[in-house]
């Protein structure tokens, strides 16, 4: 079922977002060869306590960490780790932050250093399918437009789109109803309604759009080795347009 929420429980999901986009900024001040996302993991968990909110993914199903840290060919739900990153390479930091009791959700991808023309243009198309789709996130609209509008972005710049992984409703629940596709046609799935809150969090590969899953049970990685990045954003369906509630 989708849960509509008040103008207040939007009000109350900003907050989150506004600790958790204040995260990302810190954050990415860090981003450096020679840091270990282990580093990045405790000051993000530091960073959300200190502010009074909580980290949401640790705990969940068993996750350990504060925040999932995926590198390179790491789609998505990498674990921290003592490895330091290097120059080149590329990490996707998510996390979710929960303020008396309401939730906001964003990941985000960052340059280590000098990285290649080929990661930096998949960092840049990434986040560009992001906002193609947080475009179409208004009253009336449908689920397919935003999916559509990614997909189209992605593919005409010869990137592919996980399907595997995908957006969701968020409240006081991490995952709720409705799913949120990044690919397939416009105009079909679910009409866009005032008060909803969903995720819009594109997930884009070099090479093919299959995932492999390694043996932790937790971290998903492309299938042929290639490059994957990922941009999210929790995004309240409102009369006055779709409102960011991770705006950083």
């Amino acid at each position: 079922m989708i849960t509509i929420k008040t103008k207040e429980q939007i009000a109350n999901m900003k907050a989150a977002g506004e600790i958790l986009a204040a995260c990302h900024r810190e954050i990415a001040k860090m981003i450096k060869p020679g840091i270990t996302t282990q580093e990045i993991d405790k000051f993000a968990e530091k960073f959300i306590l200190d502010h009074g909110a909580t980290p949401e993914q640790k705990g969940y199903n068993g996750y350990q960490y504060a925040t999932c840290a995926s590198v390179n060919d790491v789609i998505c739900h990498g674990f921290p780790k003592p490895e330091v990153l290097k120059d080149g390479d590329i990490v996707t930091i998510d996390m979710v932050v929960n303020l008396n009791g309401w939730l906001a959700d964003s990941a985000w991808s960052y340059r280590v250093g000098n990285v290649s023309e080929q990661a930096d243009t998949l960092l840049r198309v990434t986040e560009e399918s992001l906002y193609k789709g947080i475009e179409k996130a208004v009253i009336g609209n449908r689920l397919g437009d935003i999916a559509n509008a990614i997909q189209v972005h992605a593919e005409s710049n010869n990137f592919s789109v996980v399907r595997e992984f995908i957006g969701h409703g968020i409240g006081e629940v991490m995952h709720e109803e409705p799913q949120v596709l990044h690919y397939g046609p416009a105009g079909r799935g679910t009409r866009l309604k005032e008060g909803m809150v969903i995720t819009i969090e594109p997930m884009l590969n070099t090479g093919d759009w299959r995932s492999k899953l390694d043996s932790d049970g937790w971290t998903a990685r492309t299938k042929d080795g290639g490059l994957s990045a990922q941009y999210e954003h929790t995004i309240a369906i409102t009369a006055e347009g779709p409102i960011i509630l991770t705006a950083q």
